[in-house]
């Protein structure tokens, strides 16, 4: 005991066990830290920017330049971030097969392992709206539809129309119908406007509002049924009134000559 305590009163006992502290520390640092993990995605990211940048010289440098500087046959494409391009070619609007007014949804050219990887490429570029995950845009809360229907009716429905057929802009340009648009497009549209569309970021709209508009799209266009038939584009009494006089009092026209038609066949006979 008088050995072990004379130990503890030497002036290097301090310093010994400090280092062994250290040393300790720093063993179970290296035994639990996820170093290789976060090397391997450290690579896989590397790797990804890589092929996009292959796939980008091949397929979108012609109008956009070679580092995404933009030309005057695109725009840059530094700081839209991995939203835009996941969108963008996603659903198939670009590469563009011409220029015009508007470039409208076709198919996707793309699979979607490349769209990830111009995305990485695009993203690595300047930072930009990064593409949401699916918790993000899906919604678990029954109440989100009527909540996302108000916030539609206030920022969406004057192109979009009520319904989220899409409607006529200015100079041939349109507002797209959003029957059928992947929920996580109608997110990241919402994140990066697109075309003519204003974007609303957080700071705007916050994540929730987001989700509950997509929650409002996603039951008005695909799951809500309609009782009365044919929408006629959904667009209220204006197509409804123009088929009861095209047709409703066409029919009545076309069955009052044929009526009369007769009358006089049977008067001469």
């Amino acid at each position: 005991m008088k050995k072990l305590s004379a130990r503890r009163r030497h002036p290097l006992a301090a310093l010994v066990v400090l280092l062994l502290a250290l040393a300790a520390t720093g063993g179970l640092y290296a035994a639990f830290a996820p170093a290789e993990k976060a090397q391997a995605d450290t690579s896989a990211q590397s790797l990804a920017i890589d092929e996009g940048k292959k796939l980008f010289a091949v397929g979108c440098s012609s109008c956009h330049g070679l580092n995404g500087q933009g030309s005057s046959d695109g725009p840059s494409l530094v700081g839209v971030g991995s939203a835009a391009v996941d969108f963008q070619v996603g659903t198939g609007r670009m590469p563009a097969q011409q220029p015009g007014a508007q470039v409208p949804r076709k198919k996707v050219v793309y699979s979607q392992a490349e769209i990830d990887q111009l995305a990485a490429f695009v993203a690595s570029l300047g930072p930009g709206p990064v593409a949401p995950t699916k918790d993000q845009y899906t919604s678990t809360d029954p109440n989100d539809v009527s909540k996302g229907g108000e916030l539609f009716r206030t920022n969406c429905a004057q192109c979009h129309n009520f319904a989220g057929q899409g409607g006529a802009l200015t100079r041939g340009k349109f507002a797209p119908s959003l029957d059928g648009v992947d929920p996580k497009h109608i997110y990241e549209a919402m994140q990066t406007g697109p075309q003519n569309m204003p974007s609303f970021p957080d700071s705007t709209m916050p994540e929730e509002q987001k989700k509950q508009i997509v929650a409002f799209v996603r039951h008005t266009t695909n799951e809500e049924p309609n009782p009365g038939g044919l929408a006629l584009g959904s667009l209220g009494p204006v197509t409804e009134g123009l088929f009861g006089w095209i047709f409703g009092l066409g029919a009545l026209i076309a069955v009052a000559i044929w009526v009369a038609a007769h009358t006089t066949k049977a008067k001469k006979s």
